[in-house]
């Protein structure tokens, strides 16, 4: 017994121990990603799938193993159908970290960091002071703020305008009265591409359900992108900001606006 347990550690390499380490982060970093949302469900429904093919294959009971085993030959590629957008959210999570750290790095080596942030100040503050109006006359908005502009995504759902940001256009696009005050405003490079833009909701279940449709779309469309999103409450006037599927609720202008700052 002694000389098994000593041939098993004579075997054990400090690359086994890596190779452990990798497999904890990444199953850490996917379950982070689909905890209190509706694919944990699914993942538990193939668990308990392939949990019955391994019994019924085991009592040998050929019809259902044939059954089971035909679905189970496809499930890595059913598998991907379903999670498509659990597996897109982790791609674009480790791609973000990876080019945050390298802008981290190219600021700081040039340092141009402080005069970059001072520029963006003017550029900001349209949309900070439009919020604060809207937040005052209870207007409802939802601004999305995308490094990139994709046509297919945004524009199939929107109206094109391809304008520079403003406090005034803004407060027009979200008038109650407006043809386009419903859905959202996608701003890139500080310019309105489009507005009353459809976004995808999320399907977590641990929202408040005080949330709304426009709380549902900026957490939906931060979990599948690397966007990022303001809302303004139709019913209290409450600000919002929305990034990676979370939400940080009742801000002031001042608060809003540093976060848009080191995001931006």
């Amino acid at each position: 017994m002694e000389g098994l347990s000593f041939n098993l550690l004579e075997g054990f390499r400090l690359l086994d121990i890596i190779d452990i380490f990798l497999v904890a982060v990444i199953v850490y970093y996917v379950y982070s990603l689909i905890k209190g949302t509706i694919a944990v469900n699914i993942l538990l429904g193939v668990g308990l799938f392939y949990g019955i093919y391994l019994v019924v294959k085991q009592l040998e009971m050929r019809l259902l193993t044939e059954i089971f085993g035909g679905f189970i030959s496809v499930g890595s590629i059913a598998l991907i159908v379903v999670f498509q957008q659990e597996i897109r959210r982790f791609l674009l999570h480790v791609g973000k970290n990876i080019s945050m750290r390298r802008k981290k790095f190219f600021w700081t080596f040039l340092g141009a960091k402080k005069t970059a942030q001072q520029d963006h100040s003017e550029k900001i503050k349209p949309i900070i002071d439009a919020c604060r109006s809207m937040s005052r006359s209870r207007t409802g908005a939802l601004l999305v703020f995308s490094k990139y502009f994709d046509e297919e995504y945004y524009q199939s759902s929107g109206e094109y305008i391809d304008a520079p940001v403003s406090k005034r256009l803004l407060e027009s696009i979200f008038f109650k009265n407006s043809p386009l005050h419903d859905g959202a405003v996608v701003i890139v490079d500080f310019r309105v591409m489009t507005a009353s833009s459809v976004l995808p909701l999320s399907d977590s279940e641990d929202l408040p359900p005080q949330f709304g449709l426009r709380h549902r779309a900026a957490i939906g469309v931060t979990e599948v992108s690397e966007a990022i999103a303001v809302i303004v409450s139709e019913e209290t006037g409450e600000i919002s900001f929305a990034k990676d599927g979370n939400v940080n609720m009742n801000l002031s202008p001042e608060e809003l606006e540093e976060l848009l700052k080191e995001e931006l």
